[in-house]
């Protein structure tokens, strides 16, 4: 059988951009509104491209306004609010490293004052990097990836919890290799394993806030940040090895982050939702 998905590609450093990728991923939302996150406002770390982008058009589908948070890929953003524009809702750019404590802050504060409320987080930034053999994994590396994938997610948390309230939601990102390990990226498999823990401590920490915390642990999902991770020929075969067959399309898994955040899921926190294409992984 043929394993090729796409053409190869490779982009030469991260954050990968959307604009570049063959075929661009499909990141519209599949189905009609229904309101569920009418006169919501909601911020969403990695906004601009890949599954952050895919979430903010469909939760502004669902009457939400939205605040993109993002490094400084300046034309994903753009398109990012065009889209969200285009579904009728009020969208703002913050651009800025989730792993400096004080612009995590700052971004949440631009959102109080566009919006005046904050009901939903998504925590979505990251990144990873391959490393073939463990020993090369350098000091610098291991602490980057663990600065932005989670201490950001920990400083936009507690910038959050000043502001949300009864009813809000916070939805990470995890990945399937928080489960199933990476050889090759150790360092990003243990950050995301992290935030699978932090999602269980931080829903029992606030269920008596009213607060629901949750995660999306996404298998192989057509984003920038494969091509800006993996050499040409590991690209074009990204989703081969999923049961499924192919990768995923960040509009497949965006619905899961639309889920956690409205009341369809008010009895449901600490909990993993898993579109991977099939991959069976302890919970």
């Amino acid at each position: 059988m043929d394993k090729t998905q796409q053409p190869p590609q490779h982009q030469e450093r991260q954050p990968g951009r959307e604009d570049r990728m063959d075929p661009p991923p499909d990141y519209m939302p599949r189905f009609p509104g229904s309101g569920r996150l009418d006169g919501k406002v909601a911020l969403i770390t990695g906004g601009d491209s890949g599954i952050g982008r895919a979430v903010a058009v469909a939760m502004a589908r669902e009457g939400a306004s939205i605040g993109i948070v993002y490094l400084e890929e300046d034309q994903d953003a753009e398109e990012t609010s065009r889209a969200v524009r285009e579904e009728g809702s009020d969208i703002i750019q913050i651009a800025g490293d989730i792993g400096d404590e004080d612009f995590c802050r700052e971004a949440v504060k631009r959102t109080i004052a566009e919006y005046g409320r904050l009901d939903v987080l998504v925590n979505n930034a990251a990144e990873q990097h391959e490393v073939s053999d463990f020993r090369d994994l350098s000091a610098e590396q291991l602490q980057r990836t663990f600065k932005t994938n989670v201490f950001g997610y920990f400083y936009m948390t507690k910038a959050a919890l000043e502001h949300i309230g009864a009813g809000g939601s916070i939805v990470n990102t995890t990945s399937i290799t928080a489960y199933q390990g990476y050889p090759d990226m150790v360092d990003y498999s243990a950050t995301r394993g992290a935030i699978v823990s932090f999602t269980r401590s931080m829903a029992g920490a606030l269920v008596e806030r009213g607060i629901r915390v949750n995660a999306v642990a996404p298998g192989p999902i057509w984003t920038p940040l494969i091509p800006a991770s993996f050499d040409a020929e590991k690209v074009a075969r990204h989703g081969s090895s999923a049961p499924m067959g192919r990768a995923g399309q960040p509009n497949e898994v965006a619905s899961c982050y639309v889920f956690l955040a409205s009341e369809e899921g008010s009895y449901m926190t600490g909990q993993v939702l898993h579109p991977n294409g099939g991959n069976i992984v302890g919970s």
